[in-house]
């Protein structure tokens, strides 16, 4: 019988969650109805980023999506913090489902984008969440705009740390023929893909719909760990115990040299928590923000 449960975490530390013969399969989790958000475009340099807003007086949260995904694919975040009277956002970096494409000669980056975004907005200080290629994104941006940042959050990403060493162990987790399999595959861990069908399909719908062009945009920053040394933001660092990408080993060498850091694992959950085990992902997210919101 598959293991299951939810997580055992603390401050500083990383922790594996519970399981054991004695669990129950994962249950599924259905996507929930949506709070209204209000939608919009904000202009970028040469193009303009689809966002939808939930509004209202509470603390901000962004969320940057993956590389794999767009705006669309936090339907189990958006209502869930709304209704913890959070201001919660959402939006498609260039490229990706309804966002315009980069120009190839001047493509921006996603922390520019964000920086953009959040001035179109009327933001100034917010809570940032972001998961695998938005995960090195927000950390982009957190290096360039730290004092903007109520706290940090990542899960499952590689970031642009540029140390010869990290950037070694990366490429050994990844043979050759790595990317050719499909990306529910690599991203999606072995239980969920198991136990889910319909979510996975879901998952799948809006991975299909999110890539629109094939220019990328680079990160603003090339940083080593003397750099991600420095910062000060409360961080919370959430890695599923079997992400293909990124297992928990590279979640604790990053955890390493960040000074104000929370780490957590959750239990069967691939390169995608906040999809696969959103109930770890949202409470544990919930009780770090509660924290360091103002």
């Amino acid at each position: 019988m598959l293991a299951a449960s939810g997580a055992v975490f603390a401050a500083g530390g990383t922790a594996a969650a519970a399981g054991g013969s004695n669990q129950p399969p994962l249950k599924i989790i259905p996507i929930p109805e949506q709070v209204p958000a209000r939608e919009g475009y904000a202009p970028v340099p040469g193009g303009h980023l689809w966002y939808w807003d939930t509004g209202g007086r509470g603390t901000p949260i962004v969320f940057m999506h993956p590389g794999s995904g767009s705006g669309e694919i936090w339907p189990y975040q958006q209502p869930y913090f709304a209704k913890a009277g959070y201001r919660v956002i959402g939006f498609s970096m260039r490229g990706k489902y309804k966002s315009s494409a980069p120009d190839p000669d001047d493509p921006g980056t996603g922390a520019g984008d964000l920086h953009t975004l959040l001035q179109f907005l009327g933001i100034d200080r917010f809570h940032l969440v972001g998961v695998a290629y938005g995960g090195g994104v927000a950390l982009d941006y957190a290096l360039l705009h730290e004092e903007r940042l109520l706290s940090l959050s990542i899960s499952g990403s590689l970031t642009s740390v540029t140390n010869p060493e990290y950037v070694a162990m990366l490429r050994r987790l990844r043979p050759t023929g790595f990317n050719d399999m499909p990306s529910s595959f690599i991203e999606l861990g072995p239980s969920y893909r198991a136990l889910d069908p319909e979510g996975m399909h879901a998952w799948e719908e809006i991975h299909d719909r999110a890539s629109t062009s094939d220019v990328g945009q680079p990160y603003a920053t090339s940083p080593t760990w003397a750099d991600v040394e420095r910062l000060r933001v409360p961080t919370l660092l959430l890695w599923g115990d079997g992400d293909l990408y990124s297992p928990p080993s590279v979640q604790r060498v990053m955890a390493s040299h960040f000074r104000n850091v929370e780490t957590v694992v959750a239990d069967e959950c691939g390169h995608a928590p906040h999809w696969e085990r959103s109930d770890i992902y949202n409470p544990v997210l919930r009780k770090f923000l509660r924290k360091h919101s103002r």
